[in-house]
């Protein structure tokens, strides 16, 4: 049997009907089964996005899980922070051990996967790549989907319940607000709790079609947030725009009919001004700016990007949030520690509540700095981490005419500190691709690291 790529850091991820077939999700669903069994659980959650084959593939994966000894749960269609939020909950005479969300997240219609969390933990990394191997060494019994009915939890309507009254002092919000849920499933949650508060919005794209029709649902992409823009474009106020399983988003506001949008390291400043003595994590591709200001008012830690990395880290040290530049948010201070982007806006929105269109008035005197937006270059699975190795070594003997080096970084790919900026080259855990950023007190400064950098790759860009 071939191998599959569908075996990812963060999670299990590929093309339905290619990749993700009967057989083989048949087999992850048995093994995931056996897995939970393993740590002491017997029951799972599993809901899904509204992509046209996620009912096929909840069919199989609850087969799969069945067949090994587990009793499964319907979720329904919910967003993925949803799925999270179930774990937290109690049904009665049902506690939930672990839960599954069937998603593409913001990859293109013809993809699905599964995000997953075992007895509460995030199942990532060495977890996801010991099941792979078990998938192609393991012997299995006979498997086969029964498209049975399974129990069902209305999760979706308790999570509404709860942010509706855990955000009640939102009512009388009256700034003019946007929300573009770009044909994902964040609409199932947002819309009902702004409609309960009675806040009003312009909404774009509110209805959940798998085929995303209007834009592709990533909104750290600005091509993707053209529509909202628009809206905006008329009167001041805010705009949310979420990805396609609801657990990322990005900001905007307009003013003077201006629009600026804010990336999650500038989100982070302005929530971490309203914590006493905050403590924050941050990946590694978070401005120095973050860093810094935070810093002088409490404490930053740096760490790996990916939101599973963050989620545990997060529970380890106690932090009060953590962030990732794509719109990752995570609130362990008043929330449960995952990345839900409908509370990370709902908890802004309770800023701009208080502050009005001056709720990013902590940007306002960071020294100014110069940035690329993230850069992706193509590689391959094979020898996107090769490079990364070689890069390492070069760097221990750079070239004589090289910036003046003050650190590196290598928690995650490699971070190069310079006097007046950084550059970062990391493998994606996710896709063959290198993932690279510069910032630098200067435009010249940040071109001359960008150059630099990438000449060790043979890159031109």
């Amino acid at each position: 049997m071939n191998k599959l790529s569908i075996f990812r850091e963060y999670d299990i991820r590929g093309i339905f009907n290619k990749d993700l077939t009967e057989e083989n999700v048949l087999k992850i669903g048995y093994l995931l089964g056996l897995e939970i069994l393993k740590r002491g659980g017997s029951n799972i959650g599993v809901g899904y996005d509204a992509r046209v084959h996620s009912l096929s593939i909840f069919e199989w994966l609850c087969s799969g899980l069945e067949i090994a000894g587990i009793k499964t749960y319907n979720l329904g269609e919910i967003p993925t922070p949803v799925g999270y939020f179930a774990l937290f909950t109690d049904f009665d005479d049902v506690v939930l051990d672990s839960s599954i969300v069937i998603t593409g997240s913001h990859n293109p219609p013809q993809y699905n996967g599964f995000k997953i969390t075992l007895l509460k933990e995030p199942f990532f990394g060495e977890m996801i790549y010991a099941l792979e191997r078990e998938f192609y060494n393991s012997s299995f019994p006979k498997l086969q989907t029964s498209a049975k009915e399974r129990g069902r939890l209305d999760v979706l309507s308790k999570y509404i319940d709860f942010l509706s009254k855990k955000f009640e002092k939102l009512r009388g919000f009256n700034i003019p607000l946007s929300i573009d849920c770009g044909n994902g499933v964040a609409a199932l949650g947002i819309c009902p709790i702004l409609d309960r508060l009675g806040i009003k919005y312009n909404g774009l794209f509110l209805e959940p079609n798998g085929n995303f029709p209007n834009h592709h649902p990533d909104p750290s992409e600005v091509e993707n947030l053209k529509f909202i823009i628009d809206s905006m474009s008329k009167v001041d106020g805010i705009g949310i725009a979420f990805d396609g399983d609801g657990d990322r988003l990005a900001v905007l506001k307009s003013k003077d009919l201006k629009c600026r949008i804010y990336k999650g390291d500038e989100l982070a400043i302005i929530y971490a001004n309203e914590v006493k003595n905050p403590f924050v994590i941050g990946e590694v591709k978070c401005s120095l700016n973050m860093y810094e200001s935070i810093n002088k008012i409490g404490k930053t830690l740096m760490h790996k990007t990916g939101h599973s990395n963050l989620k545990v880290k997060l529970k380890e040290t106690n932090a009060h949030m953590a962030f990732e530049v794509s719109g990752h948010m995570f609130f362990n201070d008043d929330y449960f520690g995952f990345d839900d982007a409908t509370y990370a806006a709902l908890r802004l929105l309770d800023i701009v509540h208080n502050k009005g269109l001056k709720f990013d008035e902590a940007l306002e005197s960071l020294p100014k700095l110069y940035s690329t937006d993230e850069i992706k270059i193509q590689s391959s699975e094979e020898t996107k981490f090769v490079i990364i190795e070689k890069l390492k070594e070069i760097l221990k003997n750079p070239p004589k005419d090289f910036p003046k080096i003050l650190d590196i970084i290598t928690i995650d790919g490699v971070r190069v500190v310079f006097q007046n900026g950084w550059g970062l080259i990391r493998a994606s855990n996710t896709t063959p691709v290198l993932v690279v950023r510069f910032e630098a007190k200067s435009k010249e400064d940040m071109e001359l690291y960008r150059d630099c950098m990438l000449s060790l790759l043979e890159i031109k860009d």
